[in-house]
């Protein structure tokens, strides 16, 4: 069975940069700071639905 995928977004920019597997025990939206390549910056990305 193939794994759900979620996008991460830039909160800067609005890019969906990074995609990681979707976690059913996670209640609120993950944020993790990660670098943007179109921004060319560590920005903070959340979770897409």
């Amino acid at each position: 069975m193939a794994q759900k995928k979620i996008a991460l977004a830039c909160s800067a920019c609005g890019s969906r940069n990074y995609t990681i597997g979707a976690n059913p025990n996670r209640t609120e939206r993950l944020e993790v700071k990660k670098f943007c390549k179109f921004c060319g910056e560590h920005t903070l990305h959340r979770e897409t639905r």
